[in-house]
């Protein structure tokens, strides 16, 4: 069976702790080096990133890296290329967002298949060739995996971190974070890998979305008939956020851009991402109502109280299932992981009535 080019594209910006990880991940892949290539498409990072990039492949003897301007639209932009096994290119983007990394990828790509991964995490042996596998067998327009979650340090509070962004309580029905069993049709994978006429028939990413940009870009491809399938046994893991600080700000980020995003695109999300910021507003709302009537008190201590107990259920839950000494430490994960979340949708609100500059 002829395979096909494959183009992995991994927007980055200051990734200096994981780059390394994850290209030597993608270089250990089983896929034939001679149809894949790698374009890191960097956002001017100030850190060792672009350093380690070219450190990495010498040190895999995977050939001599050499920089070059051919082939590049801006002076600017220039290029590592492994001569021999592996092919790399690191590419600048000015823009430092991730949407528009991806879209200098895109215009950069030769393959046939188009993969989108991400410089956060590290790709299984066999991650590549799997999705090349299923993507021909099911005829998919875009196929995805299991993100595993990895503690970003080895402390109790990482690793319980870590629990909370797996657990269906912490993230939702989100399957490709909470496992599933069987091969699925979703709406959104991580790091998806795509067709590329894929990108010909609906366009390239909105450079408009700082977040969200791939569950708007999956939404559109299900909107124009495409089908997403989701593989248990394609598997990639990600390294969380090591301190409760890390997390709340990662995750107010992605809660306001899942409201201020329709700024820019319409729904670019599912219901379920609003859940957080209805659990913040009911209680914003029910304190103020109470202090002209007071029964909404007993309402808002009602939601406050039934979070307390369903969150400590889990924690505990979880707890018995690894360790004990866990239990306080997925209690104030989780609570940091929906407010932070909620707060950010709410200030999404707020940046969406106001003006456009």
């Amino acid at each position: 069976m002829k395979l096909p080019f494959v183009s992995i594209i991994i927007p980055c910006l200051n990734e200096e702790k994981y780059i390394g990880k994850c290209l030597s991940s993608i270089i250990a892949n089983d896929y034939p080096k001679d149809k894949l290539e790698v374009l890191v498409v960097d956002g001017m990072s100030e850190d060792a990133t672009r350093e380690i990039v070219r450190e990495t492949f010498e040190r895999l003897n995977v050939g001599t890296c050499t920089w070059g301007r051919e082939d590049c639209e801006d002076e600017k932009m220039g290029r590592w290329e492994g001569r021999g096994h592996v092919n790399i290119k690191l590419l600048d983007n000015p823009s430092h967002i991730v949407p528009a990394a991806l879209n200098v990828g895109l215009r950069h790509a030769k393959g046939d298949i188009i993969m989108r991964m991400d410089a956060h995490t590290t790709y299984a042996k066999d991650y590549v060739s799997k999705c090349v596998k299923y993507m021909k067998a099911d005829n998919a327009d875009s196929v995805g995996g299991i993100l595993g979650t990895t503690p970003g340090s080895n402390t109790v509070l990482s690793k319980s971190i870590t629990m909370v962004l797996s657990s269906p309580f912490g993230v939702g029905n989100g399957y490709f974070r909470t496992g599933s069993i069987e091969p699925r049709y979703v709406d959104t994978v991580p790091f998806g890998c795509y067709k590329k006429e894929v990108f010909e028939k609906i366009g390239v990413f909105n450079e408009n979305l700082i977040r969200n940009q791939d569950i708007e870009f999956n939404l559109r491809l299900k909107k124009a008939g495409g089908r997403i399938l989701l593989f248990p046994d394609i598997v990639s893991y990600y390294h969380a956020r090591p301190t409760l600080s890390a997390l709340a700000k990662n995750n107010f980020s992605n809660g306001l851009w899942v409201i201020y995003s329709t700024r820019f695109a319409r729904m670019p999300f599912s219901i379920r991402h609003l859940i957080p910021f209805f659990f913040v507003i009911s209680q914003i709302m029910t304190f103020i109502l109470s202090l002209f009537y007071l029964p909404f008190l007993y309402l808002f201590a009602s939601i406050i109280g039934l979070y307390l107990i369903t969150n400590i259920f889990f924690s505990l839950k979880l707890s018995l299932k690894n360790r004990i000494k866990y239990f306080p430490y997925l209690i104030l994960s989780f609570f940091t992981l929906h407010y932070s979340y909620g707060a950010g949708s709410l200030w999404g609100v707020f940046r969406l009535i106001q003006p456009k500059k």
